[in-house]
């Protein structure tokens, strides 16, 4: 009798198994570096011949136009949140441009509008189509997530190397309600928000007081990083669910 070959073990924990049918092409990996090249030649030569305003002159043609530029900038902090690019950007302009108060309040308005909206459109596309759109984050996410509710939102918010793109997919189809989901969101988003506004608003204005502001939230921000990173780790890791 031939024996039957042995099938390899899948450790849930490990993420997805490497499909080569999913492998970008040659022709994606030319198009992505041709990509970077053109930007990159694009900043070159903007900075050679093209006069950039100073953060002085941005600042101030931003009070000039009353509340348009602040409702854009929530708009535009919205619309980056729903997608995988990083709100980081977003937070650190909203302190150059308004400072410490204004970057962080219209930070948080943008990023929970945004992470709203993607909650409801992952409700929209479904289990299955989420789950390919979160690509290596999905199994993690959705051990995590699973019938779980304000707390797993707040501890995954506050994990590091997390973005916060899968979390708002995840949190959509993955049994987390509406309320625990946007409480999570609200509680968890604040320190991290209100150190890298503070940041932008240093560069902008290197004081005392915003310095101060870097310093305090960065603190907060690394104690609930370690909180949330240790009782993640005491945690046990829920069963892997059955893709359908």
């Amino acid at each position: 009798m031939n024996a039957e070959p042995a099938v390899p073990e899948f450790d849930p924990s490990s993420g997805l198994p490497d499909d080569p049918a999913k492998a970008p092409s040659l022709w994606e990996n030319y198009l992505r570096n041709g990509l970077l090249i053109a930007v990159f030649l694009l900043m070159v030569w903007l900075a050679f011949n093209v006069h950039l305003p100073s953060i002085e002159e941005i600042r101030s043609r931003v009070d000039g136009t009353s509340w348009s530029a602040r409702f854009g900038f929530i708009i535009l902090y919205a619309l980056v949140a729903i997608t995988p690019i990083p709100i980081s950007v977003m937070a650190i302009c909203g302190g150059l441009l308004f400072g410490v108060f204004q970057g962080t309040a219209f930070s948080l308005i943008g990023v929970l509008l945004g992470s709203w909206a993607a909650y409801w459109l992952a409700r929209a596309l479904g289990r299955a189509t989420v789950r390919k759109l979160m690509g290596k984050h999905a199994v993690r996410i959705e051990q995590r997530l699973e019938s779980r509710g304000l707390l797993a939102v707040f501890m995954l918010r506050l994990m590091p190397g997390i973005p916060y793109w899968p979390v708002n997919y995840g949190s959509g189809v993955f049994g987390v309600s509406q309320r625990d989901y946007l409480v999570a969101s609200a509680l968890s988003v604040i320190p991290g928000q209100l150190s890298l506004v503070a940041i932008g608003s240093f560069i902008a204005v290197p004081n005392v007081f915003n310095g101060v502001v870097i310093g305090i939230s960065w603190i907060v921000v690394g104690v609930l990083t370690i909180w949330a990173y240790l009782r993640w780790r005491r945690q046990p890791v829920p069963a892997a669910p059955i893709a359908s």
